[in-house]
């Protein structure tokens, strides 16, 4: 989706944690040597995830999940993005993908996700934005946390009616992806006053 610059929301020690743990699910950050398994794992989603998502128009190679996974080294910080992989608690398998990105504006922020092929249909995307929709929310200078995807993306969109997100806003935003219609959902949840 098209944003403007903005002032990033996120204030030097209050960004989201490096690891999240929740009864069977670990979000944590990207090692390293992983570029091999997030590769495989979009290369083996890439007919689920192309028709949504503007930064998949073709498979993408090793060497360019290589570099990704480089420039993520650096995005900690205010104004950056945090991406964590989201992976079974027990075993390890790898599930999907979610990310903060702070680019909606002083106060908040936005999560992006999506999950393995092989894993849709089981609440893993629900269960890690609930978990990291609460951690936002607990932070300093965080006031609300948007979740955007295009009207036609039923799938995307039903995650944050289920987490209590309300439908802020339905706007032009133009096609950047084969199944998107320019049309998007902005999706809001605030932080509740005491």
């Amino acid at each position: 989706m098209g944003h403007t610059e903005r002032p990033p929301a996120f204030c030097e020690g209050a960004l989201p944690p490096e690891r999240i743990e929740t009864d069977d699910l670990v979000l944590r950050g990207w090692a390293p040597e992983e570029h091999e398994l997030r590769h495989a794992a979009i290369v083996a989603s890439y007919e689920h995830l192309h028709p949504w998502m503007d930064w998949l128009p073709e498979p993408p190679s090793l060497k360019q999940q290589r570099a990704w996974g480089e420039a993520q080294a650096g995005q900690r910080r205010p104004g950056g993005a945090f991406n964590y992989g989201i992976f079974d608690a027990v075993d390890g398998t790898f599930l999907g993908m979610i990310g903060v990105h702070d680019r909606v504006g002083p106060g908040g922020v936005e999560i992006g996700y999506w999950c393995h092929v092989d894993h849709t249909g089981k609440g893993v995307i629900t269960k890690a934005a609930a978990a990291l929709t609460r951690i936002l929310l607990a932070l300093d200078g965080i006031e609300w946390v948007e979740i955007h995807c295009d009207q036609a993306n039923v799938r995307s969109a039903a995650v944050p009616k289920r987490l209590g997100y309300r439908l802020d806003r339905i706007e032009p935003d133009g096609v950047h992806a084969p199944a998107e219609t320019g049309m998007g959902m902005v999706w809001i949840k605030e932080r509740e006053r005491a």
